[in-house]
């Protein structure tokens, strides 16, 4: 009897062991073109055949490694002239009618100009993985220029966001809840002694930090004193601590009683095991699924979790454990993401290796799909997921890729966007200046297995539609505008 008991423990035992065995070997082992298709698209922006090629002979965890290492800290692209220009509001208000309609056109036009920028560094870059980490956290602690109304603070927040985007969570959380930019947009520059504001407090905990239903109203209460005295130099636009606006009184936050600054309350929340699982949880449905987690999912969750901790926050640490997990490989999850607009619009010019003399159209691009850069809809962030997703933006997303492939066609079809945007002249020249040749585009595919080769680098995985008898630039167009194109 107690044998026969033992061995359904024993049979655990062994298909767990046979299970880490696998895993083990297929780290070890070179990935292949579709998984190295798949890792590329999920920590990027497009795949390309070259790119594919060379993750390919490697394995998994050389592949994830490689992405790691090569990860920047800052942008390949010189800001805009002018971006680092600061006028203090008090001058603004102090202004002539006319004097404040053109300083006020001119922030509008340096808005256009940073975000225009964005989209050229995502292009430009060489570590993708960094420009998708900045949006994520772009998206994380959303602040938006219609707020904000300083190009300038925007592009220094992006600048912190990018310097630690692989970096410490630790350190990005204390830099951006001290960053001009999220001081104006939650309100904390107005928070004084006596009369605390409590937005950051609030948000920092629901969505910076801890999640939904894991402090109380009274930690909300406590923390937003611990932020007063949190304000902007309106002589620069820089940080600036004003000890006489500050409440030094004894604050309780979470059970930590003391005369706590706002230093203390973020030490607070990150000794917290909820962080690292909020961070995880939100890390997961950028890079594997959006799904409800299974019970194997939510183990893995709490792995990555638990080596974010124990690492104190390294976000490499934890994106190692992340893209090293069976769910980030699984069949399941391919296709399993829809694509941001950013992915659609960036990701295809990426693809197709078009070059973009001028990059802003394509940022307006990106707001009419949905995903205004520097401008998320609200404190939560662009929701993601299926949500990028209705009648409108579908077609939307099918025209751009449509035209970009057909940019004789593109023209006229931009022409009277660029109209409609009052910059004209400067769109349809945008638009004239693309170039795609199919054929060259093609030529390296030549003598490979088709059209499996090129359904492997466009698609996430096997097409819906069946194609019949197409080949060349048709088969591309055809296989682009096929729903599976939209996800990741």
């Amino acid at each position: 009897m107690a044998r026969d008991a033992a061995a359904p423990a024993m049979r655990r035992v062994l298909v767990a062991a046979v299970t880490l065995l696998a895993s083990i070997s297929a780290l070890a082992a070179g990935m292949g073109e579709d998984e190295a298709r798949h890792l590329l698209a999920r920590t990027g922006y497009g795949a390309r055949l070259a790119e594919i090629d060379t993750f390919a002979k490697l394995s998994r965890r050389e592949g994830v490694e490689k992405l790691l290492e090569g990860a920047r800290t800052s942008a390949v692209t010189p800001l805009p002239p002018g971006i680092d220009e600061w006028v203090s509001p008090a001058r603004i208000r102090a202004m002539e009618a006319e004097a404040k309609k053109a300083a006020q056109a001119g922030n509008r036009d340096r808005a256009g100009e940073l975000r225009a920028w964005w989209v050229r560094e995502m292009l430009a870059t060489d570590s993708p993985l960094t420009e998708r980490m900045t949006l994520f956290w772009h998206n994380h602690f959303a602040t938006g220029i219609q707020k904000v109304r300083s190009p300038m603070m925007m592009a220094r927040q992006n600048t912190i966001l990018r310097r630690h985007a692989l970096g410490s969570f630790r350190e990005l959380l204390h830099g951006v809840s001290k960053d001009p930019a999220m001081l104006v947009y939650l309100d904390t520059a107005r928070s004084r002694r006596g009369a605390p504001n409590e937005n950051f407090a609030r948000e920092v905990m629901e969505l910076f930090t801890l999640g939904e239903g894991r402090y109380s109203e009274r930690d909300i209460k406590e923390a937003a004193r611990a932020f007063t005295g949190w304000s902007v130099d309106p002589e620069t636009g820089g940080y600036l601590f004003r000890p006489m606006l500050h409440d030094d009184g004894e604050k309780t936050v979470l059970g930590r009683t003391g005369n706590l600054k706002g230093e203390d309350v973020l030490e607070v929340l990150l000794a917290r095991r909820e962080t690292a699982e909020f961070i995880a949880a939100k890390l997961w449905r950028e890079f594997v699924s959006s799904a409800p987690p299974g019970e194997r999912e939510r183990r893995e969750i709490l792995v990555v979790a638990r080596d974010l901790r124990e690492s104190g926050y390294s976000m490499r640490a934890a994106l190692r454990t992340l893209l090293a997990t069976q769910s980030f490989w699984a069949p399941e999850h391919r296709a399993a993401l829809v694509k941001s607009p950013v992915d659609v619009v960036v990701g295809t010019l990426r693809q197709f290796s078009i070059e973009v003399r001028d990059p802003l159209p394509f940022a307006v691009a990106l707001r009419n799909l949905g995903q205004d850069l520097f401008a998320p809809p609200n404190v939560k962030g662009w929701p993601g997921g299926e949500a990028w997703v209705d009648s409108r933006t579908l077609l939307a997303r099918r025209q751009f890729v449509e035209r970009v492939l057909r940019v004789d066609e593109a023209r006229l079809a931009m022409q009277s966007m660029a109209m409609q945007e009052n910059k004209g002249r400067r769109f349809v020249q945008a638009i004239a200046d693309l170039q795609f040749s199919g054929d060259a585009w093609l030529a390296p595919f030549a003598g490979r297995p088709m059209p499996a080769t090129l359904e492997r680098v466009l698609l996430a995985q096997a097409p819906q539609r069946e194609r019949a008898g197409e080949s060349g630039v048709a088969l591309v167009r055809a296989l682009v505008a096929d729903p599976v194109y939209q996800l990741r």
